[in-house]
């Protein structure tokens, strides 16, 4: 680990990004917190890598930034310390955003502990310019060095409007913790290499990809058709989470996120489309180094790479043809196969079973012509649905609440489907999910009926932190307190306050029958689970998929 101190370390990652994205000219204020600032911007300087211009007054500065990026559209970063400095930028900073000029604004900060303490020149920086950047990002201290990357991607994507086709001033609030001076001389050595990750231009903004080799496509949230025209186009794998839209095709691979520990290490390429959320397996891939990731989002200045490993962010993707003798494309189907066996075998009665359950039943209502729409909750119940349900029909509409992934408003949520859509809809959730959002069964005397029909599974408490860390047996005295959470609900006499249905129900052919019946009004079928051994009972299942794969792929 280096001796250097973090706020050196932190500047100087700073200065290479903005270097890597595009920036050439730099305005400096002086002053003591961006110390840190000064002394790589300096050292960058003299290497070639930018031109960096002082001016003592921030007003000033803010401007002379505004006129060189009005220049050449090319983004102009202006550098002030903390306190009044900041706000003496602001009319820049409005100019640039009523001109659509890319100004980027990096001011620094004391570290979030000084923050409203009454230490000198400490205020509220951040947020100072209200609505004018088109981008804002405040970085602590100890912001490490992939962070600060992809900060500054994202920041100079806004500030050139590459995703928006509206560019403008953006904001970067930089925390430095004391020393400010840095142990050692930053000598940097070639200027680093430009990487356009923000945006592809070419051909409309769409990216040239050969058919066949080492490529899987991702399908998060939302994806639609896309994900499975590009799978199918390439001859490549596809990985659908079950509110994609994508798992339609016969490209896509059951229990995806378990074949990863047996094949991902031999993926090269990766197309990610939608919002991937729900496997750790799949954000693993994401970072790994010497993955080519290509993102596919053709509008929002948000886009999915957590790991901020992505080489290109296009607009679009067409496929070229390529060598392809389908060989990666089966090992994957075959290894899919072998698992999908594995899981179809498991037969007790819990999240996956109930997964399956539903799934079928919706299927088959769906073939006989009956529109309707599942809604899954955010937590335990949308990652078994990944793991258990191997296809989805074309035209079923399964949706969760994956923007920001929370347990609450989910029956709500089904509710508006239901009334917007005339149509009925089926919730899966838990019941910490259930009960977060209980009210929406709620009915007022003159309000319109919905056919909804909510499928509780309740196991009494938080079964998705068992299957974490938090659920490890050496956490066992502090588990249920504060991450199990058990409660006792009456669930049937809750469900008669609110004049809604209640069925229990405790196996899969009650729970198939019931689902047989045509969803009608509100009503709710409770199945009641056993979480106590969820995870020992999924590590073995996961071995035992593990084991059925590698003697699948020899």
């Amino acid at each position: 680990m280096s001796a250097e101190a973090p706020a050196a370390l932190l500047a100087r990652e700073l200065v290479t990004e903005l270097v890597r994205g595009g920036v050439r000219h730099v305005i400096l204020s002086p002053g003591s917190r961006s110390a840190p600032l000064a002394y790589a911007l300096l050292a960058a300087h003299d290497a070639g890598w930018l031109r960096l211009h002082v001016r003592v007054d921030e007003r000033v500065a803010g401007f002379v930034a505004l006129g060189l990026a009005r220049a050449d559209g090319v983004p102009a970063a202006v550098v002030t310390t903390s306190g009044t400095a900041v706000a003496n930028l602001h009319p820049a900073v409005l100019e640039a955003a009523h001109s659509g000029v890319p100004l980027v604004v990096v001011s620094a900060d004391r570290p979030h502990e000084l923050r409203r303490t009454g230490a000198s020149q400490t205020t509220e920086q951040v947020g100072i310019f209200a609505a004018a950047p088109r981008w804002q990002a405040d970085l602590p201290a100890d912001t490490p060095p992939a962070a600060t990357r992809q900060v500054v991607v994202r920041a100079l994507a806004a500030a050139t409007g590459a995703r928006s086709g509206d560019p403008g001033p953006v904001h970067l609030n930089v925390a430095f913790r004391d020393p400010l001076v840095p142990g050692t001389a930053w000598q940097p050595g070639d200027p680093p290499a430009r990487r356009d990750v923000v945006a592809v231009r070419e051909s409309g903004g769409t990216v040239d990809v050969p058919a066949g080799g080492r490529t899987v496509v991702v399908a998060g949230d939302g994806a639609g058709a896309e994900a499975t025209r590009l799978a199918e186009a390439g001859g490549w794998p596809l990985l659908a989470e079950p509110t994609s839209g994508a798992r339609t095709s016969t490209h896509a691979v059951a229990a995806y996120r378990l074949l990863l520990a047996e094949l991902g290490e031999e993926v090269e390429h990766v197309l990610v489309l939608g919002h991937p959320t729900l496997s750790r397996p799949v954000s693993a891939l994401l970072a790994r180094p010497g993955v080519d990731v290509v993102v596919v989002a053709p509008t929002g200045a948000v886009w999915p790479d957590v790991a901020g490993t992505a080489a290109r962010v296009a607009g679009g993707v067409r496929v070229l043809t390529g060598d392809d003798d389908g060989a990666w494309l089966a090992r994957w189907q075959r290894a899919g196969a072998a698992a999908e066996e594995v899981l179809a075998a498991h037969d007790e009665l819990d999240g996956l079973s109930v997964a399956r359950t539903v799934a079928e039943s919706a299927a088959a209502a769906h073939a006989q012509g009956r529109r309707g729409a599942l809604v899954l909750g955010s937590s335990m119940t949308v990652r078994d649905w990944d793991l258990a349900v191997p296809a989805l029909p074309v035209g079923l509409r399964v949706v969760a609440n994956r923007g920001l992934a929370g347990i609450d408003g989910t029956i709500a949520t089904a509710t508006g489907l239901a009334l917007a859509t005339a149509a009925p809809v089926r919730v899966v959730l838990g019941d910490l999910t259930f009960l977060h959002d209980a009210g929406a069964l709620l009915r007022g005397t003159l309000e319109e009926e919905v056919d909804l029909q909510v499928v509780l599974l309740n196991d009494r408490g938080g079964a998705i932190f068992a299957t974490l860390e938090h659920g490890a047996p050496e956490r066992s005295a502090t588990f249920e307190r504060v991450f199990g959470t058990p409660q006792e609900v009456d669930v049937a006499a809750l469900c008669a306050g609110y004049g809604v249905r209640h069925t229990a129900v405790a196996s899969r052919a009650e729970l198939a029958d019931v689902l047989a019946e045509p969803v009608v009004g509100r009503s709710v079928v409770e199945v009641t689970l056993d979480r106590t051994q969820l995870r020992d009972q999924r590590e073995r299942l996961a071995e035992r998929v593990g084991r059925a794969v590698r003697r699948e792929l020899g």
